[in-house]
């Protein structure tokens, strides 16, 4: 089996493992989360991939971020995480990849994400998953256009942006050629 595949296996299991621990029927987490009932099962069997925006929807019912949500199916308590083990994710749908960084450790709530985004690829997050989830976006290649309740910011290499999700965000490259950028998540305390 290979490392896809794993992780495939893993997030399956642990979709399935949060909506048991909510008490939630198929029916109650598609009213929840807005994606179907069907779909909700193929996933929880491991017969589809979800991309990035159905698992953005499931992270939102359940109150997580979309990267605490995939951390917990991947990343095992570890303070040395080497390169090569560094679990990814690459949504062929929309052209976003995702590797952990920097999962968080028990206890502690803040983790740290490289993110390529494909030339042209857009995310658009309705809401995000958690209230107030504050982000460190620092641009190390490419292009991003990154806008926030309809507020558009252009960031070039070397730029950062410091933001709290409080509605609607769109991650986009308008560039031609991969957008690369680091992304520091925390999880508000309060």
């Amino acid at each position: 089996m290979s490392d896809e595949d794993h992780f495939e296996r893993q997030l399956a299991e642990r979709l399935a493992a949060l909506r048991m621990a909510a008490g939630w029927s198929l029916d109650e987490l598609a009213t929840r989360s807005g994606v179907s009932r069907a779909t909700l099962s193929r996933l929880e069997r491991g017969e589809t991939s979800p991309t990035a925006t159905l698992l953005s929807r499931l992270a939102r019912a359940h109150g997580l971020p979309l990267s605490r949500l995939l951390a917990e199916a991947e990343a095992l308590p570890v303070r040395l995480l080497r390169a090569a083990d560094q679990p990814r994710w690459h949504d062929q749908h929309s052209g976003f990849e995702r590797r952990m960084r920097c999962p968080p450790l028990a206890g502690f709530a803040t983790e740290v994400i490289e993110a390529v985004l494909a030339p042209g690829a857009e995310l658009v997050y309705d809401e995000p998953p958690v209230a107030r989830l504050e982000h460190h976006l620092c641009l190390l290649d490419g292009q991003v256009r990154l806008t926030l309740q309809g507020q558009p910011f252009e960031l070039a290499p070397g730029d950062s942006l410091s933001f709290r999700c409080q509605g609607r965000s769109i991650f986009a490259n308008p560039g031609d050629r991969p957008a690369r950028y680091l992304l520091a998540m925390t999880v508000p305390t309060l």
